[in-house]
């Protein structure tokens, strides 16, 4: 018998065509809200003020100023307009961006969040927050940044374009591979991540061939729910340490840093998690897990390695000391030459090797 803790996250869902602006209303009255405010980033803004129509009376406005990486000034500044709005919640509609934003306001004031995503990260579904303040990503864990309701939409996702969403499928991936070998990690854990793999791989080719196919925007939103549920309710690793290094100290943008160091990171990985790797490779459909992670975004024109997404080669051995100075949990032992020799192939961009 495996001995297990599984925790069940406290949280409502809704997928369906139209949801964002048929299935909001009812859930700002379902939480008994009367006043809420609407979140997103600039790109955002008019699906925002979509949203913010179908709530009528119920809107207190408009705020569409998220930032990637969450800016701790930009969060400040929302909180500044939640309360002179006097709102009693938030509807957070976009992207990680915005529905990290959100968050940072929950994790501030105790007021509940709902969330609209319109990629397929899946950050919606984990009660992690970041904030980004002196060139550093924090982040942490709190039950109060966890939306009390996430509204999927296909047909909001069906203007996203194919790069970002391969590359916001990907950062789910990332979720859930991490999920796999986290060690707090149980069976219904891992059957979820298991299955959201699968989901999204085979939903990111469809929607690729066929950008407008809202069967395969509505698959992508699924797996993206599944992905974040798992690590939602497990602990992050060695990817999302670096990650979080690149993005909050270097800017690299969130979605394509996941998808450039993920191969390089399940290849560092993968000797010390041959169950997790057995998982991946049958809901990849391979027996090259790292490999066939990297071809995913094959053919989209998404950048392929650090140096592509703007990275200096200086800041390689830069980024790789930060990210080895703190401990956290990974299945391999963290060393600051194994971190280097990880970013030093992601910064080039080849195929993974098996010999780190």
């Amino acid at each position: 018998m495996r001995e297990f803790v599984y925790e069940a996250q406290p949280m409502r869902v809704v997928l369906r065509p139209g949801a964002s602006v048929t299935a909001v209303p009812g859930e700002v009255e379902r939480l008994r809200l009367r006043r809420v405010l609407v979140i997103s980033g600039p790109r955002g803004a008019e699906t925002a003020r979509a949203v913010a129509d179908a709530l009528g009376d119920a809107c207190a406005g408009v705020h569409a100023e998220a930032r990637m990486h969450v800016p701790a000034e930009t969060a400040d500044r929302a909180v500044e307009v939640v309360r002179a709005a006097g709102a009693d919640g938030c509807v957070a509609v976009g992207g990680g961006s915005a529905i990290g934003l959100g968050k940072a306001i929950a994790l501030r004031t105790g007021l509940p969040l709902i969330a609209v995503p319109s990629t397929y990260s899946g950050s919606e579904m984990t009660p992690v927050w970041g904030l980004t303040e002196h060139g550093a990503k924090r982040t942490g864990r709190d039950p109060s940044v966890l939306p009390r309701s996430v509204v999927y939409d296909p047909e909001l996702t069906l203007s996203l374009p194919v790069d970002l969403s391969v590359t916001s499928g990907v950062n789910a991936l990332a979720h859930a591979a991490e999920a796999l070998y986290a060690p707090d990690a149980s069976p219904p854990v891992s059957l979820m991540a298991e299955e959201g793999v699968r989901v999204m791989a085979g939903a990111l080719p469809a929607l690729t061939a066929a950008p407008r196919d809202l069967d395969a925007r509505g698959r992508a939103l699924y797996g993206a729910w599944l992905c974040g549920a798992a690590l939602g309710a497990t602990t992050m690793g060695l990817h999302h340490k670096l990650c979080h290094v690149l993005g909050g100290t270097f800017g690299l943008p969130h979605a394509e840093t996941h998808t450039v160091v993920l191969p390089y990171a399940l290849a560092y990985n993968a000797p010390a998690a041959p169950e997790a790797m057995a998982a991946l490779g049958r809901a990849l459909d391979t027996s090259d897990v790292p490999g066939a992670v990297r071809d995913l975004a094959g053919g989209t024109g998404v950048p392929r390695s650090l140096a592509a997404l703007g990275l200096a080669e200086a800041d390689v051995a830069v980024a790789a000391r930060l990210a080895a100075e703190q401990a956290y949990p990974n299945p391999r032992k963290v060393t600051a030459e194994g971190v280097l020799a990880v970013l030093e192939a992601a910064y080039a961009g080849g195929r993974p090797r098996t010999d780190f």
